[in-house]
């Protein structure tokens, strides 16, 4: 069976991905599979970019085709920060903990109403022969007070979806899988990916 590498170490993306792209008639490889690859510094200015980047040093570097990912956070009072800075909003290393408890600083005292915001994906498929085909998925919602919810990583605790009154983090895996940004990506480039590796969901409709 042919395989694709997911350009991430991260477990919780990678476990999202495979339950994204499960039916496919490919096996799901991360970074972790080829531990001698270095990733190149992600110098985009958009999500886009990045996740070219990542995808294109994969390709190149385990001659198989490579999914790469950037995404992050969109608030609005904040002019679109931290965008493609999400991961590191609060400095090296990055940490979850640190980078909300820094968004939760910016925004304190913000009204409800103001604390608009999107997670933001794009995704690279590259083949080794250097084909490459973009897709993009949006979530909007906004900035809660504090942070909810054991699941999830990132920003996912903070993340308040109003049509289910809860934070991704709240949600849990499966619902949350439907409806990410990822998902949506993953549902935009799926044209491409069931062609390439048709498999059981290929006529799934939601796809």
């Amino acid at each position: 069976m042919s395989r694709i590498v997911v350009a991430t170490g991260n477990e919780g993306k990678a476990r999202e991905f495979r339950e994204l792209l499960r039916g496919l008639d490919v096996v799901v490889a991360t970074l972790r599979d080829f531990p001698d690859l270095r990733m190149p510094e992600e110098t985009g200015q958009t999500f886009a970019e990045n996740a070219t980047l990542k995808a294109r040093s994969v390709a190149e570097g385990t001659g198989l085709p490579a999914l790469g990912d950037d995404s992050g956070l969109e608030v609005d009072f904040l002019n679109g920060a931290p965008g493609v800075y999400s991961a590191r909003f609060a400095g090296e290393p990055a940490d979850d903990w640190r980078n909300n408890a820094k968004l939760l600083q910016l925004l304190a005292g913000v009204p409800w109403e103001q604390r608009t915001a999107r997670f933001r994906c794009a995704l690279a498929l590259v083949t080794p022969g250097g084909d490459t085909y973009l897709a993009e998925g949006t979530l909007e919602g906004f900035i809660a007070l504090e942070p909810r919810g054991e699941c999830g990583f990132g920003y996912d605790p903070l993340f308040y979806l109003p049509e289910y009154g809860k934070t991704l983090a709240e949600l849990g895996e499966e619902i949350k899988n439907n409806l990410s940004h990822r998902a949506r990506a993953v549902q935009n480039l799926w044209p491409v990916l069931s062609r390439l590796w048709p498999g059981d969901k290929a006529g799934d409709t939601r796809y």
